[in-house]
């Protein structure tokens, strides 16, 4: 009977979530859908990639739409044989957002059944983690792929309880397996490895207490075992994706450095160190896990607009001078955000609630989880501080293996945001159910941590001014009194708000549990009160950042590149500002509509009207030398800063002239001019001119001075390829392309002597072949990133295909691992059911 109740009570909580995420996503009844920024560059990045999906029903692993052409293994490529991905795009069949909130709420109520086996805490756990401010400021900014990965951290987590702590090995596989292997297909590497580096602490826990013989040793290995196969099938059911990425990554500039620069080494792995610690937390910062603007919200808080108006009218009435203006634009950041990150699209935050019980969890918890789970919570913390903690950075980045493939520190405090709202559980649970408990302790700690807690905040409220200045050092410099006094005010009142509301929320929650001990109130009406308030807490500061604003039409989000204006358009723009950002850009995106459809060839544009590294409006319309992507090719990366971002009236058309760039456009969003490049070396062409140099840094070097359309500069490690092989100057040959797709070239040559043909195509040393006349024949690197092949005279066919061997291999073991599963998992519940039945007829012949 009670088991049937507690299922029914699942039953509920699980209806709740679906509610839930439904009421805070209430715009997707009317069909409305996210608008979200990097969705955007993604639809417009992956377009070649998709057209050809549906042109051909199936694949390419390869796209020419961004940065000269790359991989697409980030750019949303399906692997035939990732069974695991579509059991994922199953579970997120609901509408966006609405998919994300429903499992990360339900994810951490596993977790919590798990860690306490109560269903009302797992209930009031999975609120107070699936109402995580980050997680809706990643979902508004359309980081994906990260939520998507966090969804799957509560219960891969209660998986490897299963196994640790409640010795359930069957079950704890079947769990660790599955949503490990889930997590892995999100592929968001990073937040897996940040996980794991929280994780470890549970492991080094456990080995302790193997140790200390407060568990059994041999429980300790067998887990462990269970644990390592479960990660290991886990991975394997994803071999395709991590091995094609294995293998790309190391091309990339997460991997090995290729130039010998000022803040590069070549042979040294992962980015520099100002790139990887750019979005550090700040010390005192890190408290916005309570208060959500003690170092002030997003950059683009709603209050903001109030207070940049208040600004302007004060430069107006006060500024007399240019000189002085040009000091005070100097000066500014964001109105609203004054923390040490360059930017930020809002707070960590936990909630005051969250925070406070997490910090009576440490008390109140088992031992068996609060010395890991403040392991795990002190080195995440310090980690996110970054280049503010410089002594455990600079050992990380340099002998901590992978940690420098990832940039933005301050990202690791989701392992916070998942082990604060356990341990806030657990160690409610045991203040209301654990008899060992004493009274007078929860009362000592009760009143010591409630004192502390809220002496703190007052104390923020009263001297918050003097202590944490609200603003930066570069406003203090340049910015006049009348500007930095008014900045500080205003700050101020956006912290004091939020403030005094953490000051409310705790009280009442320590006013709750000092009623609980004196059994004025029992343990479900003060679960209820805590549940409401937190909620309550929650759901206003997340509004902030995902709220209706943030939804469109659908027209809108499926095709933000609108080509054609109309009133009727502008009426339901209206003044949402993501609407207004596609507004702004028709006139570009007709002129881009307009090249690609007078001139259907196959070339590059160059687009400097909207930021040649930050959109992807080009590469939807035609290939772009540009694009939006945090994983460039490191060759290509290293040409863009080389020549791209620094322009040089001499040797930066000299690259374009390179990239096969025919057409440039000038100008401004509302006025772009279309500038032809009569000079493009085209698709393809014969240099009879080699320039050996030693180096990649004279490589590079050279490309910027020399003719290209007759010589191409090799790097010395290839002259072997020379060997026996002539190259002549003949003015009649000629080489042309004759097909194009995205992974697969043709081209007819003739010429009277063997000639060099460079390809304006990205040298990428894995999966692409060349054959001439279908002949498979080996090609070099030549101009520092383009392919090039010898050809001899005559008329010939050059065909080159990208036909990556690690996509084949992985499919093979990606199924091998995914029936492993499905055969091991099996047997084991066979086996579990077995014992069952044993042990009952045993039981009846005793009787």
């Amino acid at each position: 009977m009670v088991k049937n109740k507690n299922l029914l009570y699942i039953a509920i909580s699980i209806i709740a979530f679906l509610v839930l995420a439904f009421l805070y996503s209430t715009p997707v009844f009317t069909g409305k859908q996210l608008f979200q920024h990097d969705i955007v560059q993604y639809r417009g990045g992956a377009k070649e990639l998709i057209d050809y999906r549906d042109s051909y029903n199936k694949e390419t692993y390869w796209s020419d739409s961004m940065f000269g052409g790359m991989p697409t293994y980030q750019m949303g490529s399906r692997f035939e044989g990732d069974i695991i991905k579509k059991l994922d795009s199953y579970l997120n069949i609901l509408p966006r957002p609405v998919n994300y909130l429903f499992l990360l709420f339900s994810g951490f109520f596993l977790l919590g059944m798990v860690a306490v086996r109560n269903w009302k805490y797992a209930l009031l756990g999975a609120t107070f983690f699936g109402l995580s401010t980050y997680f809706y400021i990643i979902i508004a900014a359309g980081h994906n792929g990260k939520v998507n990965t966090i969804e799957y951290f509560a219960p891969l987590l209660a998986g490897i309880l299963l196994v640790y702590i409640r010795k359930k090995y069957v079950l704890g596989f079947i769990v660790t397996t599955l949503f490990f292997g889930l997590q892995v297909a999100a592929n968001h590497p990073q937040m897996t490895y940040y996980l794991f580096l929280g994780l470890g602490f549970l492991f080094l826990s456990e080995l302790i207490r193997a140790i200390q013989k407060k568990t059994p040793m041999k429980h300790f290995l067998i887990s462990s075992g269970i644990i390592a196969s479960a990660l290991a099938i886990g991975v394997g059911m994803n071999s395709q994706r991590i091995m094609a990425n294995s293998e790309y990554i190391k091309e990339t500039v997460r991997g090995k450095q290729i130039l010998n620069t000022e803040n590069h080494t070549a042979g040294n792995s992962g980015m520099d160190k100002e790139s990887i610690l750019m979005w550090s937390y700040g010390k005192l910062e890190t408290l916005n896990l309570f208060i959500p603007r003690l170092m002030g919200g997003g950059s683009q808080e709603p209050e903001g607009k109030e207070m940049m108006e208040k600004v302007q009218q004060l430069v107006q009435d006060n500024v007399t001078s240019q000189a002085e203006y040009d000091r005070i634009s100097k000066g500014f950041g964001s109105i609203t955000y004054w923390g040490d990150q360059p930017g930020t699209s809002g707070p960590a935050y936990q909630g005051a609630i969250v925070c406070f019980l997490a910090l009576l969890g440490f008390f109140f918890a088992w031992k068996k989880y609060r010395y890991w789970i403040l392991g795990a919570t002190i080195l995440t913390i310090l980690l996110a501080w970054g280049s503010n903690f410089m002594p455990l950075s600079d050992f990380f980045i340099d002998y901590v293996p992978f940690y420098s493939k990832f940039r933005a520190p301050s990202s690791i405090l989701v392992v916070v945001e998942l082990l604060f709202p356990l341990i806030a559980i657990i160690g409610l649970y045991r203040f209301y159910t654990d008899s060992s408990l004493e009274e007078d302790y929860k009362k000592k700690i009760l009143t010591y941590v409630s004192s502390g807690v809220l002496g703190v905040t007052l104390l923020l409220i009263l001297f918050g001014k003097s202590i944490l200045g609200f603003h930066t050092d570069n406003e203090k410099t340049y910015l006049p009194p009348f500007l930095l006094d008014y900045l500080t005010d205003e700050r101020f009142k956006l912290f004091r708000i939020d403030a005094i509301k953490a000051l409310i929320y705790v009280g009442i929650t320590a006013s709750v549990l000092f009623f609980s001990l004196k059994q004025k109130i029992n343990q479900n009406v003060a679960l209820i009160i805590i549940g409401a308030v937190s909620l309550f807490d929650l759901w206003t500061v997340n509004k902030r950042y995902l709220n209706d604003e943030n939804y469109v039409d659908k027209i809108f989000a499926e095709n933000p590149f609108q080509t054609e204006g109309s009133d009727y358009l502008a009426e339901k723009v209206g003044d949402n500002p993501n609407l207004q950002s596609i507004l702004a850009s028709i006139p570009v995106n007709k002129t881009l509509e307009t090249i690609a459809e007078k001139d259907k060839k196959h070339y590059r544009v160059y687009n400097q009207v909207l930021g040649v590294t930050s959109e992807t409006n080009t590469s939807y319309f035609k290939s772009s030398i540009g694009g939006y992507h945090a994983v460039k090719l490191r060759r290509y990366d290293d040409l863009l800063n080389e020549y791209i971002s620094n322009v040089d009236s001499v040797k930066t058309p000299k690259i374009l002239n390179l990239l096969n760039t025919k057409y440039m456009v000038f100008g401004n969003p509302q006025e772009p001019q279309v500038v032809p490049n009569p000079n493009a070396n085209g698709n393809a062409w014969f240099v009879s001119n080699l320039k050996f140099v030693n180096t990649p840094n004279e490589e590079i070097k050279s490309i910027g001075t020399i003719d290209s359309k007759k010589t191409a500069v090799i790097n010395a490690s290839d002259k072997a390829y020379f060997n026996g092989k002539k190259v002549q100057a003949d003015s009649t040959a000629s080489i042309n392309l004759t097909k194009y797709e995205a992974n697969e070239l043709e081209f007819k040559s003739q010429s009277k002597t063997p000639q060099l043909a460079v390809f304006s195509e990205i040298y990428y040393p894995h999966g692409w072949k060349m054959f001439v006349d279908e002949k498979e024949v080996p090609y070099i690197k030549a101009d520092y990133l383009l392919r090039a092949v010898h050809v001899p005279a005559g008329e010939h066919s050059i065909r080159m295909v990208f036909e990556p061997e690690v996509i084949a291999t992985g499919k093979w073991i990606s199924l091998l691992c995914f029936g492993l599963f499905i055969l091991l998992s099996a047997g084991g519940i066979y086996f579990i059911y077995r014992r069952k039945g044993e042990k009952e007829i045993v039981f009846e012949e005793k009787l």
